[in-house]
């Protein structure tokens, strides 16, 4: 499961809101690159297949391709300031090989 903080979730519908995309779900993508990375894509899904995941956190809903799942799987979308004046969403992803845990988090079980 991806689980989004109270913070992403509220800038989610925000957006969704702003940009008449209210009724829409949200796809969450990833790829690995050849050096091990990951790389992360969020947009609204006017399209979706019938092999897409589907569920919800914080009042969104999210939706996956079968071929992102293992990437994705107990990922936690966080949206903060990490410059003054510029906040951004990141990806708290244990599948990722640069996650490090924020300090003083305890590990979770994710199920998807």
């Amino acid at each position: 499961m991806i689980t989004l903080t109270p913070a992403a979730a509220a800038q989610i519908l925000k957006s969704a809101k702003e940009g008449n995309m209210a009724e829409l779900p949200l796809r969450v993508a990833a790829k690995r690159e050849s050096d091990g990375n990951i790389n992360y894509g969020m947009g609204f899904a006017d399209e979706h297949d019938q092999n897409d995941l589907s569920f919800n956190s914080e009042g969104v809903t999210l939706v996956v391709a079968p071929v992102s799942l293992e990437l994705v799987k107990g990922m936690t979308i966080d949206f903060v300031e990490l410059e003054s004046g510029n906040p951004t969403f990141i990806f708290l992803n244990p599948n990722d090989p640069n996650y490090v845990p924020p300090e003083g988090s305890a590990p979770t079980e994710h199920h998807l």
